[in-house]
């Protein structure tokens, strides 16, 4: 483990002499492969789903794990999208002349070797590996044991296009030990390893925020609301709410629990449990709701659970002030939105919620990398340093100062 992560902090530093221009021609380059490998991938991909099977791996997890034609092509744009973004490495973010005549540029610098442990979805190898390979990183990449196939012949791809360039495969790598030794190994190698982010489940964060002596940016659980307000525009509330739930449920900015005003629950409740069960939503309520839909009961432990399934909870509460308080409550910084009309009670809502993304009249699907114009992203980030929300290539960029002097002494 030691040897393969020095050999990768070895690859920072070639990383660093390539100029923006060669890195967005390899990963052009890097997407064509993808495409040429197309059934390849989709081969290997079925050796995964086959487990998945035999495993009984949920519905929902089953198709985070697919890939088909049209998902590797969404790959493949992906990495011509990254390609395409403005070189993120070497800008000049500030710059000014001291007292002293001491010339001073704060300048983005890439962060180094980065650890990425993921689970489930084989497009976060490409995706990873070419927002880390843009901003001059070395990625290390863990996939879940459920994807390995699928992930080993993606990095071989992008891998033989670095070969085919005279760079080190090392420079995008899968962790050679997958184990959880291996794991723990990793998180804890700070002399060769400078940031690590997972991106999975509650116990994979908890256990590698516990134990990493590695600087760690979390990608955690998507505990997501939606709020309809008294002054929303009913039709348009279904539509979103109905997004935000049915549209890919499995996937962290998917709304887990829905908040009705109780001005309007009496109206609203009903149409909306009619649109949940054509979309065949497993409904859940509070006692509020229950006494006006017929719908299972949701308990404390309901609200608190990031189902990943098309399953919604449902509470009725007092106003904006009331769907704050829940939130405050049982949020977990990611993406909540409100529906309303009135102003002043969407920008109490965008100031008083503590999270990384907050939307008035749109879906909470909408927070992701591609959407907000990184071309992918490494993950969306619960915390609030350095990086929050969809992580892309500035995320993965730190900064140092370049001082330039002419024989100050002090």
């Amino acid at each position: 483990m030691e040897q393969f992560l020095a050999t990768a902090k070895q690859g920072s530093r070639v990383l660093a002499q390539i100029s923006g221009a060669e890195k967005k021609r390899i990963l052009r380059e890097m997407a064509d492969a993808l495409r040429a490998n197309t059934m390849a991938i989709i081969e290997e991909n079925a050796k995964d789903m086959r487990e998945a099977e035999i495993n009984d791996l949920s519905s929902a997890l089953k198709d985070r794990l697919l890939l088909d034609e049209s998902r590797i092509e969404g790959m493949a744009v992906a990495v011509e999208e990254i390609a395409a973004l403005k070189e993120p490495v070497g800008r000049v973010l500030d710059g000014w002349v001291t007292d002293e005549d001491l010339k001073i540029e704060k300048v983005s610098v890439p962060i180094g070797v980065i650890g990425i442990i993921y689970e489930s979805r084989p497009n976060v190898t490409s995706d990873t590996a070419a927002l880390c390979f843009k901003s001059s990183n070395v990625c290390v990449l863990k996939g879940g044991k459920e994807a390995e196939s699928s992930n080993v012949a993606i990095a071989d791809v992008l891998q033989a296009v670095l070969k085919k360039n005279d760079l080190p495969e090392s420079l995008i790598s899968l962790l050679p030990d997958s184990s959880r030794e291996g794991v723990s190994k990793l998180i804890r190698m700070d002399k060769y390893v400078d940031l690590i982010v997972p991106r999975g489940g509650a116990g994979l964060i908890r256990y590698v925020s516990e134990n990493a002596s590695v600087p760690v940016v979390k990608h955690d659980k998507g505990q997501c609301h939606t709020y309809i307000d008294k002054a929303a525009i009913l039709d348009n509330a279904i539509a979103i709410a109905i997004n935000a739930k049915v549209q890919r449920p499995g996937v962290c900015n998917s709304m887990e629990t829905l908040l009705v005003d109780k001005a309007i629950a009496a109206t609203a409740l009903p149409q909306l449990k009619s649109a949940f069960d054509a979309a065949h939503t497993q409904l859940k309520g509070s006692d509020e709701v229950q006494a006006i839909i017929d719908v299972a009961h949701a308990t404390d432990e309901d609200f608190d659970t990031e189902y990943l399934a098309n399953i919604l909870n449902i509470k009725v509460v007092e106003g904006v002030d009331g769907a704050i308080d829940h939130i405050v409550r049982y949020g977990s910084g990611h993406s909540e939105s409100i529906i309303t009309e009135d102003i002043t009670a969407a920008e109490r809502f965008l100031n008083s919620i503590d999270a990384a993304a907050v939307y008035v009249n749109a879906s909470t699907r909408f927070t992701d990398g591609g959407v907000f114009g990184f071309g992918a992203e490494v993950g969306i980030s619960t915390n609030k340093l350095h990086a929050r929300g969809p992580m892309g290539i500035e995320g993965l960029t730190t900064y140092k100062f370049k001082i330039y002097g002419s024989g100050q002494t002090r």
